[in-house]
Parts: C-alpha cells; structure tokens; sequence
C-alpha cells in the first residue's frame, strides 16, 4: 500500500497552489449559504466558518454515497466517524473550525456527484480519482490518498490463475458505473469482451458470485476487504501497475466553489501533522499489497 510521506507544514502548504491548480481546482464561483459567528480557526480567519459561504447556514454539509462500504466507511452510517474516509470527512471539518454538532451529512450516488452542476453538498469524499476530464466538470483538494487498482475473483476459479494482464483481458470484467476502474478496465487492461457496469459495488459483487462476470475491478483497499470477509470465496487476483501516475483520491467539490482552496489547506494541514499517515494506519491497516499484474 503507498505511504502517505510527512512532509514540512510551512513547504506543504507553499506547495499547495501547484498541487490544486493541477486539477483545476482553485477557481472561485458562488455558492449559497451564509456564515456561522465564529471568525477564526485553526486555518486562519479566511477559512473560518465566518468566511465560508456553506450549503446551509452554520453547518458544513459532507456529500455521502448510498451505500457506503468499508473500510472507509463502516454500517453504512456516516455519522459514527470510523473507516478511513468518514474520520478524514470529521478532521477536514474541523480544520475548518466546524465541531462534529455542526458538521452534516447527505446522500448521493457517485454517479451523480460527479456530474456537473450545483450540489448539495459542500464537499465529497467517496474515493473520488483525480483525472483531468473530472476537474473540467468538478473542482478536487489536494490529493489524501493515493491507490492502486485490483481484479477480484472466485477462488479456485480459472480467473483465479490469470496473474498476467494477458491471461485478464481475455476475462469478462465489471466495476460500478462511472468510476476510474471502469476506466482502467476500458483504458490499461483493454479486454476482449466489452465490460460490465453495475450501479454500485453491491451489484457487481452479485454479478461476480452469479457468474455473471470473473473479474471485478476496484480500487485495492475495497478488494481487500472484500476477500478478507465481505463476500466469501473471493480472492485479489492482482494488482494494476500505477502505469507512471499515482491513482490519488481528492474531496470534490462544485466547479468554481469558493471552498476548494480552504478544504485543500485542510487536507494538506491533516498529511503535514500526521494526521492523515494515523488515519490510514488505523483504518487501513488490513490492506498489503497485491501481486503485480504483467
């Protein structure tokens, strides 16, 4: 699994400019919502909830998938703060200056948070890649985590045996709609057969068992809990090479909002405290590394 590297807090945050500029995300637009009292926090005071114009007035609203999974979530109820994702949702927050009393939560599908268009939510962390094409229609942080993809199979399977891309792109693949392993599987695997989507994980995961597909791409901490318990019978059949680019997972926000450079200081506060390398640690701890696909 790739570490998240300490880095100096005066450098990280000298650096952040380029890092979101990178993905387009330092645009400023309107965005509803008036400001709570407070005039400063740990950011400063133009990042205090006094300056943030927020979806609803005195509260930060967190985007949320429907359903969630772990491990960056856990009983599919954002409000407790475990797995990696909610406990980064609750620290953002409160690098903002907002308490866990003020901090929301609403449900939106990952299809349709990454979808242009005004949202209902401030930002969204839902293991949403960072691509160029997504940062025309959204806007990212600063990357918290950095990923690779996997193949899930049926253990005993003659899927299971495929360890090469060769041996993979002759399997019938799926992933869930509008994800980056959909995209890895249309752009670097490249298969015979045409892949299949599904909706959500809970849906491929179905179709795998069912035989309607041998191999299910997702992003590997998801594989990893997946054939550690999620679905029995399941095994990771390799790991995808980053092919030169780190796969980086960034909170989206609406185009132009006038958050983006706020959440990205918060997020690049979390990784030079260490607070993001404890998080991973502690939520992530059951997810190794895979064997290379080749």
């Amino acid at each position: 699994m790739p570490r998240l590297r300490l880095v100096n807090k005066a450098a990280a945050v000298a650096a952040l400019t380029t890092i979101v500029s990178g993905v387009g995300a330092a645009s400023v637009g309107a965005a509803s919502g008036t400001p709570t009292k407070a005039t400063s926090g740990p950011l400063g005071s133009s990042c205090a909830p006094a300056s943030l114009k927020t979806v609803k007035a005195g509260e930060i609203t967190i985007g949320v998938d429907d359903p969630l999974y772990q491990p960056w979530f856990a009983s599919n109820n954002p409000k407790t703060g475990k797995g990696f994702e909610d406990a980064v949702d609750y620290a953002i927050a409160g690098e903002l200056g907002y308490p866990r009393s003020a901090t929301a939560f609403t449900r939106v599908t990952f299809d349709d948070a990454i979808q242009p268009g005004p949202k209902s939510f401030d930002y969204d962390l839902d293991e949403f890649t960072i691509t160029t094409a997504r940062a025309k229609e959204v806007d990212f942080s600063a990357p918290y985590y950095t990923v690779a993809q996997a193949v899930v199979g049926l253990k005993g399977s003659a899927a299971a045996k495929s360890h090469t891309l060769a041996a993979v792109r002759k399997l019938q693949l799926g992933a869930q709609v509008g994800t980056t392993s959909y995209s890895v599987i249309t752009n670097q695997i490249k298969p015979v057969r045409a892949p299949r989507v599904y909706n959500d994980n809970n849906d491929a995961e179905a179709a795998l068992q069912d035989g309607q597909i041998q191999g299910l791409v997702m992003d590997l901490p998801t594989a990893f809990e997946v054939t550690t318990g999620e679905v029995k019978g399941t095994t990771i059949i390799g790991q995808l090479p980053l092919a030169g680019q780190p796969s980086s997972f960034g909170a989206l926000l609406d185009k132009g909002s006038p958050l983006t450079t706020c959440v990205s200081k918060a997020v690049v506060a979390l990784k030079a405290n260490g607070t993001l390398a404890k998080l991973q640690t502690k939520w992530l701890a059951r997810v190794g590394k895979a064997p290379e696909l080749k």
